[in-house]
């Protein structure tokens, strides 16, 4: 699709990319768009999955129903997200895969879910029986709202499981589901990138457990239930 007519520094970024590597001979670009990407990256400024896991623990620590903090459209509309393995995966594999030089791919999981399948798996993974989407409530709960006093809860979680010793703020950036949880249908088309022959997916159910599962093998968040393992997933 052709650019949309509003401000957008991946268009600046692109521009950039494409001037850099016209001064070398031989040297080719590729662009790689994801959706909400499920992987590992605490202390960044996009971090769904460490983020959802603090929400989650600071619920589980003081009793509080893990409410779905978006629109009832965000619940029950399909989306998919991109695995952060499987962006790793296409990158490497358009850097080697001639047809794809110099080409803008989409980069999803290939499978399409309902947020509210997915909350319970969330609430699942931390002992939470009280959560959904509450009918009726406020289009206006945000996290940014209902956790910006909560860092002194999350020192406690940290101190009493033994986690390492992060600051709420730096584990959990609460305007990246505000954000998500107030759109509606938004999926991607991976046609292109299969007809050039990339055919790599990721079930992202196993992919947001797997992901929940490391930022507790890794003690940053912890449920108060079980100690669940992680096996690490790894690509040649």
């Amino acid at each position: 699709m052709p650019r949309l007519d509003a401000p957008n520094f991946y268009y600046t970024q692109e521009d950039i990319l494409f001037q850099e590597t016209k001064k070398k001979e031989g040297l080719t670009w590729s662009v790689h768009r994801a959706q909400a990407i499920f992987g590992f990256s605490p202390y960044s400024i996009v971090n769904l999955i460490g983020t959802l896991c603090a929400y989650a623990a600071i619920c589980k620590h003081e009793g509080l129903p893990l409410k779905f903090p978006g629109t009832k459209a965000s619940w029950e509309c399909y989306v998919d997200v991109s695995d952060a393995d499987l962006i790793a995966e296409q990158c490497i594999w358009a850097g080697l895969e001639p047809q794809a030089g110099n080409q803008a791919y989409n980069i999803s999981n290939g499978d399409v879910f309902k947020w509210k399948h997915f909350w319970k798996i969330l609430a699942e993974q931390f002992g939470i029986e009280d959560f959904g989407f509450e009918e009726g409530s406020s289009p206006d709960f945000r996290l940014k709202e209902a956790m910006k006093d909560k860092g002194q809860v999350w020192e406690e979680i940290v101190r009493e499981n033994g986690l390492q010793p992060t600051k709420l703020e730096e584990v959990a950036q609460w305007w990246g589901p505000d954000f998500l949880y107030r759109r509606d249908d938004m999926v991607v088309s991976m046609n292109k990138a299969k007809e050039h022959s990339f055919l790599g997916f990721r079930n992202s159910k196993n992919s947001f457990t797997t992901w929940i599962q490391k930022n507790k093998a890794l003690k940053l968040c912890h449920d108060n239930v079980s100690p669940l393992l992680w096996m690490p997933r790894v690509f040649l």
